[in-house]
């Protein structure tokens, strides 16, 4: 991957017409996306450089990255199916409710052992993610890991 300040994202946005979720799942959007601006690394193949920006919408059951300039000028829109990422969102959400009902009744141990599992499912789908990416949009794997957190936002709210 080439030069940082040309291979970036500069803003990130979901699709708003999902409409509004819990006060939580909202929290989690604004981090991953705060982390995401912070620190990223964003190449889509065969543009001489950004920075970009990234909207992230859901339609008909496929995940759409429509990638523009900072002044809006379209860069190029992919979309990626969801099958390939339907069991690992189903099994985040199932150990994310079990970590959250962990942290209030379990022991330290316990908790430690059930976010390890969580920590590697969210893994898994960053890996997918990345690898689905190839050919169209060079990423590192924290990018990944952070655009994956979205992918599982969209679920929660579509």
């Amino acid at each position: 991957m080439a030069d940082k300040a040309k291979f970036r994202l500069c803003d990130v946005s979901l699709d708003e017409s999902i409409g509004r979720a819990t006060p939580d799942i909202e929290h989690e959007r604004a981090v991953a996306i705060f982390d995401l601006i912070e620190e990223n690394s964003f190449e889509p193949v065969g543009h001489e450089g950004g920075p970009y920006k990234l909207k992230l919408s859901l339609v008909d059951s496929k995940l759409v990255f429509t990638i523009t300039l900072e002044d809006d000028t379209p860069v190029a829109t992919h979309i990626l199916s969801l099958t390939p990422f339907r069991r690992i969102v189903k099994d985040y959400f199932m150990i994310c409710e079990s970590y959250y009902d962990a942290i209030r009744s379990s022991t330290p141990s316990q908790i430690e052992a059930i976010d390890m599992g969580r920590r590697g499912i969210h893994n898994e789908g960053s890996q997918t993610l990345k690898d689905r990416l190839e050919g169209k949009i060079a990423i590192d794997f924290d990018t990944a890991r952070r655009l994956f957190t979205l992918v599982c936002v969209l679920h929660w709210r579509g």
